[in-house]
């Protein structure tokens, strides 16, 4: 036994489990592509003040859950708690992204020091896409209408779309304030968490999951409420189009944001499969982040999709692992010369197959097939050889055939119709 084990809150991914995270992963990929995503990736370590400038000091990302460490230059760099702010930055620093809308996607870890739960650990996967430089509510609808065929292809079921508006720097400041008023007369106590963010983040406490601190937001003002035209506008459109997209989704009066740089339109994905935690994805519009960052006014939407979540949801037998098709049996040393580039070469047309221990018996190799689940066994020993022709055996069946030696990889790909990986790199 070892004496190390993992971090707590981090996690190996055994080869048994990364099946369901490829198929995740290329099934996501297959979408992007005729949405017009392409994939960006940036670095793990950011500087620190990346992520103070655009999550907020008030968020409890800030406050409690950042990685933030020195390194040996004493700059103050941070492993990223998400991906959008690492996105905007690489918008900024990189001329050709801002040539025209943008539409990236991302994958990849993410890391922050929260409590260890189903679905969430300290370190985490997100899937993610973003379009930058547009602030038409098309761009809205594409965002959800993509979210929600990421899904519809995962096969995922018991999933509402939630969505809700929460206002632009013209009406959130007097709803906020109004908000506060109201907070702040309640007569039931709010949470010690709610309490400290009542001045700085009083949105969040629409949020809180504690039942004390529902039964006091229960009637507390809405953002719907307090919209300037524009916004108002803004999200009529949204949803008139995914209703004209025939895209179900819930109004949810109190639906906000942890993160400080959302506008406008914000959403979840929830499922009833994930207990309180229920969040499957969300997103929202940020249209202030990159000027936040030092870059000029630029409207953007995105989401962000967690991977242990979706593989919590996916239905059992949805992924299965590509079949061992044949296992050849050398019996002795000059057949396993002679089948050792025939392997080769069948591995090279994506035919999976294995090579047995031409030191063991046929018996032996014939369990180690069966543990294997090979379809088919090819057997090759001296007789065989003298013949020119091996025993092909199939495994559910017990039938026999002898097949020429000459021709072993013309037929074994001819049998097999092989002609790409069941796990496509788009």
């Amino acid at each position: 036994m070892s004496p190390f084990k993992t971090l707590k809150g981090f996690q190996d991914i055994l080869p048994s489990e990364t099946l369901s995270w490829e198929w995740v992963e290329s099934t996501a990929k297959s979408i992007f592509h005729p949405y017009g995503f392409s994939r960006i990736q940036t670095p793990i370590l950011e500087p620190h003040d990346l992520f103070i400038q655009s999550i907020g000091t008030t968020t409890d990302i800030i406050e409690k859950e950042m990685y933030t460490f020195e390194d040996r230059d004493k700059k103050k760099i941070s492993l990223r708690p998400e991906g959008t702010a690492s996105v905007a930055r690489a918008y900024m620093e990189h001329p050709v992204l801002s040539q025209q809308i943008c539409k990236l996607y991302y994958i990849g870890p993410m890391f922050r020091h929260e409590r260890p739960q189903a679905g969430r650990l300290r370190q985490f996967h997100q899937i993610g896409a973003e379009i930058i430089g547009d602030l038409s509510p098309q761009r809205d609808i594409e965002i959800l209408s993509l979210l929600v065929h990421l899904f519809q292809e995962w096969n995922i079921a018991g999933l509402t779309l939630e969505i809700n508006t929460l206002g632009c720097m013209t009406c959130r400041p007097p709803y906020r304030q109004r908000l506060i008023d109201y907070l702040s007369h309640a007569t039931d106590p709010l949470c010690e968490d709610c309490l400290r963010r009542l001045h700085t983040n009083p949105l969040r406490i629409l949020d809180c999951k504690k039942e004390g601190c529902r039964l006091v937001t229960h009637n507390a003002p809405i953002s719907l409420d307090h919209l300037c035209v524009e916004c108002f506008t803004h999200f009529k459109a949204v949803e008139d189009g995914l209703n004209r997209l025939e895209i179900a989704y819930t109004l949810n009066r109190h639906l906000v944001r942890g993160i400080d740089y959302y506008t406008k339109t914000a959403f979840e994905m929830t499922s009833t499969g994930l207990g309180a935690q229920n969040a499957v994805a969300a997103g929202g519009r940020y249209d202030r982040l990159i000027e936040i960052l030092g870059g000029p006014p630029t409207p953007a939407i995105g989401f962000a999709v967690g991977i242990e979540r979706v593989i919590q949801l996916i239905p059992p037998g949805v992924t299965q692992e590509d079949p061992l098709l044949l296992f050849m049996i050398p019996l002795g040393e000059t057949a396993y010369q002679l089948l050792s580039p025939v392997l080769y070469s069948l591995r090279k047309k994506r035919i999976r197959s294995e090579i047995g221990d031409k030191n063991k018996n046929l018996k032996n190799q014939l369990k180690l097939s069966d543990r294997m689940k090979a379809q088919y066994v090819l057997i090759v020993g001296d007789e065989e050889i003298k013949e020119g022709q091996g025993v092909l055996r199939n495994m559910s069946t017990h039938d026999q055939e002898k097949i020429p030696l000459a021709t072993l990889v013309e037929n074994m790909t001819k049998r097999f119709h092989v002609s790409s990986p069941v796990l496509g790199i788009v």
